[in-house]
């Protein structure tokens, strides 16, 4: 009777588990041998594997995705363009630690100095990109905890631009999966960088021309043939950390560790966990964006009709080899008065796994439809007139 009852109890704690979408997998085998760790998938945001991951540590340069983030953000709203030329100041130029040896009054494009960052951490190249951006450092130290406020990054804090040790400049290993998951997810561009190993810059200072090569600081673009990125970051308190992404199978991951013992331990711990991740799970994703769904009536309009079209992306992670699937409901309006915008919302993309809603997406007008003026009312009325 205990065990039936002990049995009965089991069932029900992993249906509720089950329900929350928390996984039960056992992970204790992964055994991360580093202070802090995470896996992530990046389309859903679901975590797969934890341990310690909301401890607030040294991230060292892994700091740099926030810092490019911003750099993007700030290319997508128009405030730099790419083109831009950087004068580098004193204070950029006296950067230690990893760096590119800009000299004071050197000019650079935002192109080169970015991909120094991405490709070769380098500090000069950060705080450049920062006063250029934020006007100082510490006005760009202030934009990157506002950013990270809008992200959830709970325990971040930003002290500086490029990851060098500071008092009192942290976050956790799950803020480091979150700011890389907007990254990636918003600006997959900046793969053009992570993915590459090796490249060069130009110098044009008073002493004159010179080439300078980038090395990439992730190995991990060499030794995992699905990484795709993403950041380094090694100090004396930090120890040795990496954010590596990889995508497999449509399927795009996020691994963390923060406080590895060694260099070679952090890429092999990341490997681990994107195995794992790659291993266990797989992403079933919605139609397409851009996709139509239907028309929708538009009163008084020069058109008669508007098409709707998906806006944005469902995905649902699921165990692999499961038959979970997704099925779509469309909901549309019957009808809308003119004027109507292109992006203007006409319904919703409603889906549906095992008839639970897991997920949806708003359906959109795919074109603006001008109020129609008097003429093409009164052709409509004659069209209706001689039509009855």
């Amino acid at each position: 009777m205990y065990k039936k009852m002990l049995s009965i109890m089991l069932a029900a704690v992993i249906a509720i588990i089950s329900c929350c979408g928390v996984y039960a997998e056992d992970t204790s085998a992964l055994d991360i041998n580093a202070r802090s760790a995470i896996l992530m998938e990046a389309s859903t945001g679901k975590v797969l594997y934890e341990s310690n991951a909301d401890e607030a540590l040294p991230p060292a340069s892994v700091t740099k995705i926030m810092t490019l983030l911003l750099i993007y953000d700030s290319i997508a709203s128009g405030k730099i363009k790419w083109t831009d030329t950087v004068t580098v100041s004193e204070y950029a130029a006296s950067m230690g630690g990893s760096q590119i040896f800009l000299e004071p009054n050197e000019t650079q494009t935002v192109e080169a100095l970015t991909k120094s960052i991405a490709i070769a951490s380098a500090n000069d190249a950060a705080v450049a990109m920062a006063e250029y951006i934020g006007g100082s450092e510490g006005g760009f130290v202030a934009l990157m905890n506002e950013r990270a406020k809008g992200l959830g990054m709970k325990t971040a804090v930003f002290k500086n631009a490029c990851g060098l040790d500071t008092e009192g400049h942290v976050m956790s290993a799950r803020d480091i999966a979150l700011m890389s998951r907007e990254l990636m997810n918003k600006y997959p561009d900046v793969k053009k960088y992570t993915t590459t190993w090796q490249d060069s810059i130009t110098h044009n200072t008073k002493r004159g021309e010179s080439v300078f090569g980038l090395t990439n600081t992730n190995k991990l673009i060499k030794q995992y043939s699905y990484a795709t990125g993403l950041k380094t970051g090694s100090t004396g308190k930090a120890l040795y950390c990496l954010s590596g992404t990889a995508t497999k199978d449509n399927m795009d991951l996020i691994a963390v560790v923060m406080a590895a013992p060694d260099p070679k331990v952090r890429f092999a711990e990341v490997i681990k966990l994107l195995d794992y991740g790659f291993a266990n799970y797989e992403v079933k994703h919605g139609e397409p964006e851009g996709t139509k769904k239907g028309d929708v009536t538009v009163y008084k309009g020069e058109k008669d009709s508007v098409p709707a079209i998906i806006k944005g992306e469902v995905s649902l992670l699921t165990k692999k080899g499961s038959d979970t699937a997704l099925e779509g409901k469309v909901e549309l309006s019957e009808a809308v008065n003119a004027p109507i915008k292109k992006g203007d919302k006409l319904g919703r993309l409603v889906y549906y796994s095992e008839g639970k809603e897991v997920g949806s997406c708003d359906l959109v007008a795919a074109e603006d439809v001008e109020k129609a003026g008097f003429i093409h009312n009164i052709g409509s009325i004659l069209t209706d007139w001689l039509g009855a």
